[in-house]
């Protein structure tokens, strides 16, 4: 796919994409913040079970569009349509760096708040949750650390915290904000390999990420933006040099 097609919009797999059930559509949908657009005119269809990076420059708009999705910023123009159970069926891991991280709260009540749309806010945790809180941390590396106040975590163990919450909600489209910001390596692989684990259970996953060398071995397909779409697709044709040197030029000449 060649920048100047994928400028007008998505790639021929996400046009056929149309006729069939969407996780999530956006059509003609544009964003921004205090009254400067961040991104513009994006048309596009995430299917059911699709794992997808979302890739491009700093301040391209990738986060902006997971909020977008979430319906934490509202459209400018054009829609956002969430399929299945609407937006209660999504889940949200944001940028650790968003969190207001003095709140008082242990690691094992940060990871069980991923529960209350089953439990409520002000019922009791059941065994049964408090167990799956504990089997998810397990996963994580973070069993032994249930107890301590979640304001004691490194990066990468809040980073980890906040994936282990995304999982005890068990939701069936997981939107992720770099999810292997602030971990090691061995780390990141372990997290991919939940996800992977999460996608073939057929799970819709839409992760934000900038290691190129990652999103081309594990993500099928891939949504490049520099404050709009440059391609949409699978991601050998949407991580082309050439679709790479036009999201770094648009971004240049946005920010001149």
């Amino acid at each position: 796919m060649t920048a100047a097609s994928a400028a007008c919009g998505p790639s021929a797999s996400a046009r056929r994409a149309v006729a069939e059930p969407a996780a999530i559509a956006l059509d003609d949908a544009s964003f921004g913040w205090h009254g400067r657009a961040v991104l513009e005119h994006v048309s596009g269809r995430f299917a059911p079970g699709s794992l997808t990076a979302v890739a491009g420059p700093n301040g391209a708009g990738k986060s902006t569009l997971l909020k977008g999705i979430m319906g934490v910023l509202r459209p400018w123009s054009g829609a956002v349509r969430v399929g299945g159970a609407g937006r209660a069926g999504l889940s949200w891991l944001p940028q650790a760096c968003e969190l207001d991280r003095a709140f008082p709260v242990t690691v094992l009540d940060l990871v069980a708040m991923g529960a209350w749309r089953r439990v409520g806010a002000w019922r009791r945790y059941g065994r049964d949750e408090l167990d799956r809180c504990m089997a998810v941390l397990e996963q994580v590396g973070l069993a032994h650390l249930a107890g301590r106040g979640a304001d004691t975590l490194s990066g990468g163990q809040m980073q980890r915290a906040l994936f282990a919450r995304m999982l005890v909600q068990d939701a069936p489209v997981l939107l992720l904000d770099e999810p292997f910001a602030a971990v090691d390596s061995h780390t990141a692989q372990r997290l991919m390999s939940l996800l992977r684990r999460l996608h073939e259970e057929g799970r819709t996953v839409v992760a934000v990420m900038h290691d190129l060398d990652m999103i081309r071995e594990d993500f099928p397909q891939c949504v490049l933006l520099s404050g709009r779409v440059v391609a949409w697709g699978d991601t050998a044709g949407v991580l082309t040099e050439a679709n790479l040197k036009t999201a770094r030029r648009w971004h240049a000449e946005a920010w001149a």
